[in-house]
């Protein structure tokens, strides 16, 4: 980092040395911004502590932000952005709470026309980050003097923040789908209400049909949704293990390719001695719930390709792919869709074949890379017009952590807008979970008074 402050000044000129600077923190946790509770919970990490007689109101973890065709777009919305008010052209019906989701948790509250999303929170999955939850809500109510009558939700029943949601007494109570708010989130950053076609590509999110959605084409407004599309469905053997894994999506992806008898490939051998019991464990269904995640096929081409096995942060698979993929590369691999009672579902197994068929040709990882990113983009295109054939929307909103990724975004919306569609994406807010108490803010004041506890 180059120093940006009085202090950052001082201290390389008398260290002479480049910083490298991170939260101070434990892992999963939040910020320590209390001198006691640094002493105390950092004590075995740092090696020596510089305080200051000014105590530090608020933690507030530092912002993240890529370049998008020459702008800004927002990762991670915290210092320096919060709490500047997302201006939206309509009134709150009444004072909203937006509880956020469980990883890159924020919360928002909203009245008039403004939409106050607070600093990064992270994930509330233990005692403290669950009490800087808990904090941000008091502090945001108190600053800008809201007090909520409705408390916006994730549908998911294990987020903490939905569980602290449901215990709200005298307030109206309105769970919201994660990836409505996901494209409601990028409709309000847009300043637009819709219909759009949503494509929402994210890790996971609960699904009204309590399936763990993730590869979804919506249509929808600030009201309403429809899921008219998405990714066909998988099984997430061992749950979160197989986020923390991705050879075991790789795994259950190659059964659902090639059936029993997959190509020998070195993610096997890698793995061989839990390859059967990981496969054995997605055909019972037993702690294999299906998604159709559009980030677990991700992880699935990083773990083909070598880049990544295991993770130690979220995201890191399908990061380290973006970064491998060659951009020059302009070859795309087909793959079918198949009509549902619904819409339609897009076979991802047969991008998985192309791959493994690119990897036994010696084809570079590189160029595999981006030909999986490319066909991605396409498997979109194909989408949004037979969307558009049967509702006569021609704007796309592209929202879910999926779509950080540059290059995917890139030949997206070159892709789109080549056949006549406008595009939406993220400029305020993330289009991670970072942004979703803004969508869910936007919903549940559309349909308060009539929302109720919905689970």
């Amino acid at each position: 980092m180059l120093p940006y402050t009085p202090v950052h000044h001082l201290l390389t000129r008398a260290l002479n040395i480049p910083i490298v600077l991170t939260s101070g923190k434990v892992s999963d946790e939040p910020i320590a911004y209390q001198d006691d509770e640094a002493l105390d919970r950092l004590r075995g990490i740092a090696d020596a502590f510089l305080t200051h007689n000014r105590p530090i109101h608020i933690r507030t973890d530092d912002s993240v932000v890529r370049i998008f065709r020459g702008m800004l777009m927002p990762l991670r919305r915290s210092r320096g952005y919060t709490p500047q008010p997302i201006i939206v052209p309509w009134e709150f019906a009444q004072p909203v709470l937006a509880c956020g989701a469980e990883l890159k948790n924020t919360i928002c509250v909203a009245k008039g026309r403004y939409a106050f999303l607070s600093h990064h929170i992270g994930d509330p999955e233990n005692f403290a980050a669950f009490r800087s939850f808990t904090e941000a809500i008091a502090h945001f109510q108190r600053l800008f003097d809201i007090q909520p009558e409705t408390v916006a939700y994730d549908l998911h029943p294990e987020y903490l923040s939905t569980k602290w949601a449901l215990d709200q007494e005298e307030v109206e109570l309105c769970g919201v789908q994660h990836h409505h708010a996901h494209v409601a989130s990028c409709l309000a950053d847009n300043a637009e209400a819709g219909p759009v076609i949503g494509v929402a590509f994210d890790a996971l999110g609960y699904g009204t049909n309590g399936a763990l959605w993730g590869g979804e084409f919506l249509v929808a407004n600030l009201t309403d949704l429809e899921r008219v599309g998405h990714l066909a469905t998988v099984a997430m053997p061992d749950g979160m293990a197989a986020i923390k894994e991705p050879w075991r999506m790789a795994a259950v992806y190659l059964e659902e390719t090639f059936g029993h008898h997959p190509p020998a490939l070195q993610v096997m051998q890698r793995h061989a001695t839990r390859w059967q019991s990981v496969l054995k464990m997605g055909r019972a269904g037993v702690l294999a719930p299906l998604t159709s995640s559009a980030g677990r096929l991700f992880d699935v081409v990083a773990a083909l390709l070598g880049v990544r096995d295991s993770i130690t942060y979220e995201g890191q698979a399908a990061i380290e792919l973006e970064q491998l993929a060659d951009p020059a590369e302009t070859d795309t691999f087909s793959v079918s869709f198949q009509s549902t009672a619904h819409g339609f579902e897009i076979r991802a197994a047969d991008l998985v074949r192309a791959v493994v068929e690119n990897l036994l040709r010696q084809v570079q990882p590189s160029a595999i890379a981006g030909r999986f990113h490319n066909s991605v983009a396409e498997a979109i295109l194909h989408g949004c017009p037979t969307i558009r054939e049967h509702t006569g929307l021609s704007t796309v909103a592209l929202s879910g952590g999926v779509f950080q990724n540059m290059l995917l975004l890139e030949r997206t919306i070159d892709r789109l807008e080549a056949q006549g569609f406008r595009v939406l994406r993220h400029r305020q807010v993330p289009p991670n979970d970072g942004g979703i108490s803004l969508g869910q803010a936007v919903i549940a004041s559309r349909k308060a008074r009539g929302c109720g506890a919905i689970m």
